[in-house]
């Protein structure tokens, strides 16, 4: 079995499809030939990438500018995919915040972000597109936690920790709900060199968590690690990687 061919022609929207992993999935995966619908706040870098994934002339892109804390967005990124494709393979809920200060600094507006983006966003990705996958009666959940969605990130990463165990939790139990017909994977990447680790307002967390990214990663380890979860048959379900640089301790 080919299976580059288990990806070409499928049709796969993204979330935070402007830069880092989603940007980078989105280029790779329309090279083995699948249809993208980018979503993420920057409109002309959606542009930018769309125009030239389609120049290449393997998979086909879209974009439509998206805020994934407004559902009426995420459901008008879903519905331009199957207005413009017919149809949608996979939904992969992408688009995330990292904040990291210690919970002393009660930074309650950053928390409320990440929850916003990193929970509710996921939950307005799956309302969005289940019932199109149950209509299809196929379909494919891909959902970005991160390792500090397995072991607390601390010190500072507690609220990012707690949404990044939603995440896996919220796919868990989709996972029992839905599985019958309907895949889901669950990512936990490590340090990704993304624009995540440029989230923190406080300091001396910023600081750490440069230097901790220092060992990162490129990003296309990411969507490759993401391909090889589509690109699997439809009676192969991968529920959940961890992939962190070999170096990383945590």
């Amino acid at each position: 079995m080919n299976l580059k061919n288990n990806i070409s022609g499928k049709v796969v929207v993204i979330t935070g499809a402007s830069s880092g992993l989603g940007e980078t999935t989105a280029r790779h995966l329309a090279s083995l030939g699948a249809n993208v619908v980018l979503g993420a706040r920057r409109e002309n870098r959606l542009q930018d990438i769309s125009n030239e994934i389609n120049e290449k002339g393997n998979g086909k892109a879209i974009f439509v500018k998206t805020d994934v804390t407004k559902k009426e967005e995420v459901q008008s990124l879903v519905d331009k995919a199957v207005t413009e494709f017919g149809k949608v393979d996979v939904m992969l809920n992408n688009a995330g915040l990292m904040s990291i200060a210690p919970m002393s600094e009660t930074k309650v507006d950053e928390w409320d972000r990440m929850i916003d983006i990193n929970v509710k966003g996921v939950l307005y990705g799956i309302a969005a597109a289940l019932p199109v996958f149950q209509k299809q009666e196929n379909g494919h959940f891909i959902n970005l936690s991160s390792v500090a969605g397995v072991k607390v990130f601390s010190p500072g990463g507690t609220v990012y920790s707690g949404t990044k165990y939603a995440v896996r939790a919220i796919s868990e139990g989709l996972r029992h709900e839905v599985g019958g017909k309907i895949r889901t994977t669950t990512i936990e990447p490590g340090a990704i060199d993304s624009e995540l680790k440029h989230g923190s307002s406080h300091k001396e967390s910023s600081d750490f968590v440069r230097e901790f990214y220092k060992t990162a990663i490129p990003s296309d380890s990411i969507a490759r690690t993401i391909a090889f979860a589509i690109e699997q048959p439809a009676d192969v379900d991968v529920n959940e990687i961890v992939i962190r640089p070999t170096v990383q301790d945590f």
